[in-house]
């Protein structure tokens, strides 16, 4: 396509990619170009297929409305971005899938490609359908039936591992035959789901629970920015993964318990590769759920603005945020920062696990504008567990003080910046102590988002952006989900109607998946991941949320806190951080008044 000409043309490589292997791989983002070239998960994978001896691995992405009409108009199949080639001539068809909301995506990719959408329906010379990423090591069942195989965890070790098999003779479809569960490989057709009466899994019948694969970003170089182009959101930055894992423990966060243990990568290494790229663009991104945890962050921060970079940062915690960092930041010409306050009372923190308060957010924030930071964008959520009304006119609460200290500063300065609430609807999901939990009926969550947009619009200088309860609920059904969802994602796909309506036609009830709490012995459909953490651990977790007590953080100072990654196979590339080193005390507990036990 025309379009794809234009996009190549402004891309620039920042290594040579090979496509000369043998083994050709399309690996297809479900989203639009611009949204899967911002994605560093996409791009690291792609990075590692084609280091790979005899892999060839071109891109694909899902098509905007006006390409799709063209080629169902015209009749022709998806094709790569590189060569143009149609996706049903590769050996494989991998899928990075970060968010549920693509799962539609997924199956209307395959349809364009004229690949079958069901695995069953596959014939020897169809290609092999892989799918991967965050999104399918929390819960794969909604898309199983469509997946020939499902890689279950982090890249690192799981593609090599792969393409060994893949590539170890003449019929792809014979190489998973060796891939097995405890490797993190799921084949789905393996197993026979078995429900009860009233609808709940009873069982998986066959080879055992898919064990999720945690690996050393370090073993295929640490994740990294290959390409970089001018058509997205984050337009010629060159983006580098720093540290992955949280030590947080946020009861919500499906990363913090997923990406487990924390590990980083060295200043050295970071620095010297961002030094390497620094003629091709003067923007890098420092990407990791707990940016400020990095024991070498000032240092790193310090050397790229040597290098007279203007560096950006992802959502920052509170907890670990110093006021010479934020000046470090501004001095590198950053303007805005993105804060996760989650919600507006310390009570409702407690129940969460975030260990700070409102106070501290309050004190935090005026520094910030101090340090020359005008704009903040606030992350909240509504509809959490255990949530009053009092918890959300907190939330106004919070931001009307915040905007005072932007006020006050602002005063001095003669320039006012702005906030932006973010407030979403909160979705249980797989893998977290809220697994159990039924989500809020969404005529709630609305009738507190609508509260939230009167109260802000009232507010100079505040600019929100609040999503509906629909797009949670629609979510959560795909998050939440058995492999009986893959029904209704084939009607929505086939038919062109909304998963609302497709449910309904496949005889769904989505009530079923999201306002009933679960019983603590119930087999969930994600249970055929094993991803580390004990489910004792999360019961015991929930339980401490019901009571508003807090637990301590990965790694406890006086040991490990047993959630059960780092238990029954030491994990030989976690070396505790400097900086946690030597404490005796969480001073952050003792303000709060509860100590950890």
């Amino acid at each position: 396509m025309e379009r794809h000409r234009t996009l190549r043309e402004a891309e620039v490589y920042l290594e040579d990619l090979s496509l000369s292997g043998s083994f050709r791989v399309a690996l297809v983002y479900p989203n639009l170009y611009t949204v899967g070239m911002s994605n560093l998960g996409f791009q690291g994978v792609h990075r590692m297929l084609n280091r790979l001896p005899d892999v060839a691995c071109e891109r694909a992405f899902l098509p905007d409305d006006a390409d799709k009409e063209e080629l169902e108009r015209a009749g022709r199949p998806l094709t790569s971005f590189e060569t143009g080639t149609p996706l049903r001539d590769f050996d494989a068809v991998a899928f990075s899938v970060s968010f549920e909301n693509d799962y539609v995506h997924v199956l209307q990719v395959l349809r364009l490609a004229g690949i079958p959408l069901r695995s069953r329906d596959r014939g020897p010379r169809d290609p092999l359908v892989i799918l991967g990423g965050s999104a399918l090591f929390l819960n794969p069942e909604p898309l199983a039936p469509f997946a020939d195989l499902v890689a279950v965890g982090e890249g690192e070790p799981l593609v090599p591992r792969m393409m060994d098999a893949l590539l170890g003779g003449p019929d792809p479809r014979k190489g998973i035959e060796p891939l097995g569960p405890r490797e993190g490989f799921y084949v789905p057709s393996r197993y026979e789901v078995r429900y009860h009466a009233d609808g709940t899994v009873a069982a998986y019948d066959g080879p055992g629970a898919v064990v999720r694969q945690r690996g050393w970003p370090g073993s295929m170089g640490f994740p990294q920015s290959t390409i970089l182009t001018p058509h997205t959101e984050m337009s010629m930055k060159f983006l580098v993964e720093i540290s992955r894992g949280c030590p947080c423990m946020c009861r919500f966060c499906w990363a913090g318990y997923n990406y487990l243990p924390v590990r980083g990568f060295t200043r050295n290494d970071l620095v010297g590769r961002a030094r390497e790229v620094r003629s091709f663009t003067s923007k890098i991104g420092l990407v990791s759920t707990a940016v400020c945890d990095h024991p070498e962050i000032e240092g790193i921060v310090d050397d790229l603005a040597g290098m007279d970079y203007e560096v950006s940062v992802a959502s920052l915690r509170l907890d670990d945020l110093t006021p010479e960092f934020v000046f470090k930041l501004a001095d590198t010409g950053v303007q805005g920062l993105t804060l996760a306050p989650e919600c507006g009372s310390d009570r409702m923190r407690r129940i969460l696990n975030k260990a700070f308060t409102n106070a501290e957010i309050l004190d935090k924030a005026e520094w910030i504008f101090e340090n020359g930071i005008q704009n903040l964008k606030l992350y909240y959520m509504v509809g959490l567990p255990f949530e009053e009304h009092g918890d959300v006119e907190a939330i106004v609460d919070l931001t009307a003080a915040i905007r005072e200290r932007m006020l006050k500063v602002a005063r001095s300065r003669g320039r006012i910046g702005r906030l932006h609430p973010s407030v979403n609807p909160f979705v249980p999901k797989p893998g977290t102590p809220y697994q159990w939990v039924p989500m809020e009926d969404p005529k709630e969550t609305d009738r507190k988002l609508q509260y939230l947009r009167k109260a802000f619009a009232r507010m100079p200088n505040v600019k929100p952006v609040i999503k509906s309860a629909r797009t949670g609920v629609a979510q959560s059904v795909l998050a939440l989900g058995d492999r009986r969802v893959a029904d209704a994602l084939q009607i929505a796909v086939e038919q062109g109607v909304t998963l609302k309506r497709a449910a309904r036609e496949a005889g769904l009830d989505p009530s079923f998946y999201l306002f009933r709490e679960r019983a603590r012995d119930e087999v969930l459909p994600w249970d055929v991941v094993d991803n580390g953490v004990a489910k004792t651990f999360f019961w015991k977790e929930l339980e401490r949320s019901r009571v508003e007590r807090l637990s301590p953080h990965c790694p406890e100072i006086q040991g490990c806190i047993r959630c059960g990654v780092c238990v029954e196979t030491p994990n030989p590339f976690y070396a505790l951080p400097e900086k946690w080193k030597g404490r005796e005390t969480l001073p952050l507990y003792e303000k709060l008044g509860t100590r950890p036990t």
